[in-house]
């Protein structure tokens, strides 16, 4: 066997899995650049169910890349982030009346992380069983800290995005980057 055969069968290691992850932050200014160019600025419902679908099926195919074959299929993993976003920027965007102070933004990254959480929970429970249930606050809790971060580091939010930024990004991927890590353990486990 060519060593090049055997490094192909070797299975991936925890760190090369969550390696893997890091990249997909770039599916949040992806997708929020798309939007913006699609749907406009965030300053209605339309614009907001829009330009979360845009965004959210852009990220979910991302990840979901990120994520590869310990990961839900791509097309459920696609669906529920686009779909999460679509319905969670709806709801968290006209809670806070369109606007982007810093604390607006805190509460609509909370409810969009929410409504993206349960439905990725939703995709991951068939993999991850009960444990899919902790994806929900976490994901609502580093929603709105990316929010906090894009904010503090001066963009212009007031623009109206559909996401935070990439300063917000790479702290919500680097965070997430656990979930590869533990598809991949679970997926070992159930094997053995």
């Amino acid at each position: 066997m060519h060593t090049s055969e055997r490094t192909a069968t070797k299975p991936m290691t925890s760190g090369r899995r969550a390696l893997r992850w890091l990249p997909t932050f770039l599916g949040f200014p992806l997708g929020g650049l798309v939007a913006e160019h699609v749907s406009g600025p965030v300053d209605g419902l339309a614009a907001a169910l829009l330009g979360g679908a845009i965004t959210g099926v852009i990220l979910g195919a991302v990840q979901s890349w990120g994520l590869g074959s310990v990961g839900p299929s791509t097309r459920s993993w696609v669906f529920a982030t686009g779909a999460g976003l679509m319905v969670g920027l709806g709801a968290g965007a006209a809670a806070v009346g369109y606007e982007t102070d810093a604390s607006d933004l805190v509460v609509q990254g909370a409810v969009c992380g929410l409504a993206v959480g349960t439905a990725q929970a939703i995709a991951l429970y068939p993999r991850l069983g009960r444990l899919a249930v902790v994806w929900v606050p976490m994901l609502s809790a580093l929603w709105a800290i990316g929010w906090a971060v894009t904010t503090a580091a001066g963009v212009d939010v007031e623009s109206q995005y559909t996401v935070f930024g990439s300063s917000g990004a790479l702290i919500v991927t680097a965070v997430t980057a656990c979930l590869p890590v533990v598809l991949a353990s679970r997926s070992a486990t159930s094997a053995s």
